[in-house]
């Protein structure tokens, strides 16, 4: 398996560590190779080289019966597609793991016509592409007819029985800090809320550049919400699950999205969640069931469902074992691990 480092940041990285942590390596022999890693240029450029270097060598020389790549877009899937193509040539089995809500405009916007070739012959000569939702699996046979694939969502691991929030209006954003995670329309909605709420807070955790962290501070002096937001940077298992058990809510207003592991957490731990109808999030979340729905970019949307979500304690609570229990029967590491278990075992029965 190559993809991310697992100690990393980002949904690749917690997918992996998740099925880690959970046995998957070791029931099923996986060696992991990192070819991608946290850090400036030259080192992403090192870390890729030395990783796909060693995966092609532990292809050619000792022929797993599987290789399974995480990939997303535009470098993440030139590296992988590489990696793809020595596997087969080896006669591995292979497995395309689809992540990334970006994945839909790189193939059919952004891709000049030899790229969306290589992308289509990549996906259709995979042994299989995993996606994470049904939404996405009628994508990739939209785009690549001749590619089979397989439904398998990102795990997420089921903490113990949550506690009442003590933080009722404090929301919390778990994600990179751009435009296109939807942080100011998370600002603009909560602007207008202030005034209904007097405890609210804005709690953006996660990395950004320095020219976006700057930007929405300076949106919030100029909507008079400085006091009341908080950038604690990128977050830790342990410091993301103390602030999960401290916010009353959780929003995620993206404008695209795969299956957002860190929804799925919030989720997991019982909150309340509040986010946008993109990717597979709305086959996850069903609004007014487990969850509220907005539209991308609608900040009327947005600060409504939100008011809706912080003015009702009967509802919050709700929606979160509802989301809790959504979890549990369908997104937990024992399904997930399951699923990948049944792949590689087909797979490997069918090698060449």
């Amino acid at each position: 398996m190559a993809g991310t480092a697992p100690e990393g940041r980002g949904g690749v990285a917690a997918v992996v560590s998740v099925l880690r942590r959970h046995g998957l390596f070791e029931r099923e022999r996986v060696r992991y190779v990192a070819t991608h890693a946290d850090g400036g240029h030259a080192a992403k450029a090192r870390y890729a080289l030395a990783g796909l270097g060693r995966c092609a060598w532990l292809c050619l020389a000792q022929r797993p019966a599987v290789v399974h790549v995480h990939a997303a877009s535009h470098a993440s899937f030139a590296r992988k597609a590489a990696l793809l193509l020595v596997a087969r040539l080896a006669g591995c089995r292979t497995v395309f793991h689809l992540h990334g809500g970006g994945f839909r405009r790189f193939a059919t916007e952004e891709a000049g016509s030899l790229q969306r070739r290589w992308i289509r012959h990549t996906l259709e000569r995979s042994s299989a592409v995993v996606t994470l939702s049904e939404g996405w699996a009628g994508f990739v046979r939209e785009f690549a007819p001749a590619a089979r694939t397989v439904v398998v969502p990102n795990p997420v691991a089921l903490p113990a029985a949550p506690e009442p929030a003590p933080d009722p209006q404090r929301i919390l954003f778990l994600g990179r800090i751009e435009a296109a995670k939807g942080v100011f329309e998370l600002l603009a909605a909560g602007a207008r809320l202030a005034p209904a709420f007097p405890a609210l807070r804005l709690v953006f955790a996660g990395a950004g550049d320095e020219d976006a962290l700057a930007a929405l501070r300076r949106r919030a002096g100029e909507l008079r919400m400085l006091g009341r937001i908080e950038l604690p940077g990128w977050l830790g298992p342990g410091a993301r699950d103390a602030e999960l058990a401290r916010a009353g809510l959780f929003c995620l207003p993206s404008h695209a999205e795969g299956l957002p592991m860190a929804m799925l957490e919030a989720m997991a731990a019982g909150r309340a969640v509040v986010a946008s109808r993109v990717g597979a999030v709305p086959e996850a979340l069903r609004d007014g069931d487990n969850g509220l729905l907005v539209a991308p970019g609608d900040v009327d949307a947005l600060a409504a469902a939100l008011a809706s979500a912080l003015g009702d304690a009967a509802l919050r609570a709700r929606l979160g074992r509802r989301a809790r229990a959504t979890v549990a029967a369908h997104y937990s590491t024992e399904v997930v691990c399951g699923r990948l278990s049944a792949l590689y075992r087909e797979l490997a029965g069918t090698r060449r």
